[in-house]
């Protein structure tokens, strides 16, 4: 019995890269016929190494349009992601440069305290409220007695700054920063005794207080805060002629702005942590200007007296 003829088997396609290698296998996302060499997995597939190349390409510049726009990984506090510490740097540098300038002006690295600009720009309550003095609110923020206070706070800056402004970002961070000096100048100038007070202290503290409330929203081991919270208070509290006030008003006006931005409503984001931030901002200034109608206006000037700088006033309109 004759059986009858094996019918051909049908011809495969050669591989779109390799003509001489039938396959029947193809690319899924352009159908082009490939052999296993040319083929590379992919979530849905397999791709040939064309269109895997195509598609990185698009990602890419996909993802570079989203970065651009605004979008894109973000912190807690809703900051793009940055490896940047330009404006804990340039905080530091103005500082610096404002203790040599006072040294300069001293003629003495530990006595610049006896400089003009010094006098002119420290925190005192009669100068401030009494004689319409306010930029000392801030002023006072950038200057430091000696050469110890001037690094002490530049290291503690550094050391905690930078890792603030990843957090915040440049805005954020320069709000939480100057709104903590706020709240330190605040405090001095409700509850201190009257003695001039200088230092970036105030707003340190600001941003410790801004640490541990991050380290509470994220429920991170508090042992490091814990310390350096130990640590501070006993200098704070054992070490003659450090404003109290200035370091209290800063932690709690550092933590309020931090609380105001971490637990702000997702939507409108910006827009509810810029009107958190200025609704402790206007508090605070509201303090300043109900303790100012305690003090009468005067008329102040500075005076050299046997080397040293002192303030004599008299009431607005005397002769």
């Amino acid at each position: 019995m004759s059986q009858p003829p094996n019918p051909s088997a049908p011809s495969l396609p050669g591989c779109w890269w390799h003509p001489n290698r039938p396959t029947g296998l193809s690319c899924a996302r352009c159908g082009r016929p490939a052999c296993p060499d040319c083929l590379r997995e992919a979530p849905v597939g397999f791709q040939c190494t064309d269109c895997v190349q195509t598609g990185a390409q698009q990602q890419k510049h996909q993802h570079r349009q989203y970065r651009d726009a605004g979008m894109g990984s973000r912190t807690i506090a809703g900051a793009r992601l940055s490896n940047s510490y330009t404006v804990t740097a340039t905080l530091i540098a103005v500082n610096v440069v404002i203790f040599l300038i006072t040294v300069i002006q001293a003629k003495s690295l530990f006595d610049n305290n006896l400089a003009l600009l010094q006098v002119r720009l420290y925190l005192q309550p009669v100068l401030t409220l009494g004689a319409g003095e306010w930029w000392r609110v801030f002023t006072s923020g950038f200057l430091h007695y000696g050469p110890i206070h001037i690094a002490a706070n530049a290291f503690s800056l550094w050391m905690i700054g930078r890792a603030l402004e990843q957090v915040f970002g440049k805005i954020r961070y320069l709000a939480l920063y100057f709104v903590s000096m706020l709240g330190a100048s605040t405090a001095v100038l409700l509850f201190g005794d009257g003695t001039p007070t200088v230092g970036a202290s105030g707003a340190i503290f600001g941003l410790l207080g801004s640490y541990a409330v991050i380290t509470l929203k994220l429920r991170l081991n508090p042992t490091a805060l814990l310390i350096n919270l130990v640590i501070n208070a006993y200098i704070t509290f054992s070490i003659p002629g450090i404003s109290i006030w200035a370091h209290v008003g800063g932690l709690v006006t550092g933590a309020l702005v931090t609380a105001a931005m971490l637990y702000a409503p997702a939507r409108n984001l910006v827009r509810w942590q810029a009107i958190g931030t200025a609704v402790v901002a206007i508090a605070l200034v509201g303090l300043i200007g109900w303790r100012a109608t305690e003090f009468p206006s005067l008329d102040c000037s500075p005076q050299l007296v046997q080397g040293d700088y002192k303030y004599f006033c008299k009431s607005s309109g005397s002769s």
